[in-house]
């Protein structure tokens, strides 16, 4: 398990990928889909709140106000296409890369992300769920090394992609809220929206 102080280093932006097609939830708004009375893509945002810049990959919304809405070519081309996109709009050194249905994902994951791959001096950090899986859309990169990874890179995959980027791996204690917990069916928003209750952080 990865330790590290409270990141408090070098400034970060963050990308979040909320442009997919939501086959599984019959083609819904997921990332508008709520979850203890917000919006998902709400909760991420609240997560990322110490980004210096919020990009958002995927269709313009009223919320949250601060983010800037970019796409990828065509849109729903996958989440590498996607991942270029977002970062055309990053200029912090860092950069948090998450996905837009992660409604348990704390500030705090994301401090803990970042403090990991500086204090190793790697180039980047991703989280591992309870089964020891990384979670490539859980995860803080060093802008410029992602950068050249991507001009690189010729597949469609992001663990292709991040995965020879040797990251630091990190563990969280979860209990029943994990921070990698994502909403991919209408099951697994229902289980997420009891567990957050009817105003859950």
């Amino acid at each position: 398990m990865a330790t590290a102080e409270p990141f408090d280093g070098e400034p970060f932006d963050a990308v979040v990928l909320a442009g997919g097609q939501a086959r599984r939830m019959g083609g819904a708004d997921k990332p508008g889909e709520r979850v203890g009375g917000r919006a998902l893509i709400a909760r991420v945002a609240d997560a990322a709140g110490a980004a210096r810049r919020l990009v958002i990959v995927g269709p313009p919304r009223p919320e949250p106000e601060r983010a800037v809405f970019v796409r990828e070519e065509p849109p729903g081309a996958g989440p590498v296409p996607a991942l270029r996109a977002g970062l055309s709009e990053v200029s912090a050194p860092w950069v948090a890369l998450l996905a837009g249905d992660l409604p348990f994902l704390r500030t705090d994951d994301v401090a803990l992300l970042l403090a990991a791959a500086r204090d190793a001096n790697a180039d980047g950090a991703v989280l591992l769920d309870d089964g020891g899986r990384e979670q490539w859309l859980a995860g803080c990169w060093r802008t410029e090394g992602l950068r050249r990874a991507l001009d690189a890179y010729e597949g469609a995959s992001l663990r292709g992609l991040l995965g020879p980027l040797g990251p630091v791996r990190v563990t969280v204690r979860a209990g029943e809220r994990p921070p990698w917990y994502d909403c991919d069916t209408p099951g697994e928003l229902g289980h997420a929206d009891r567990l957050a209750g009817p105003a859950g952080p």
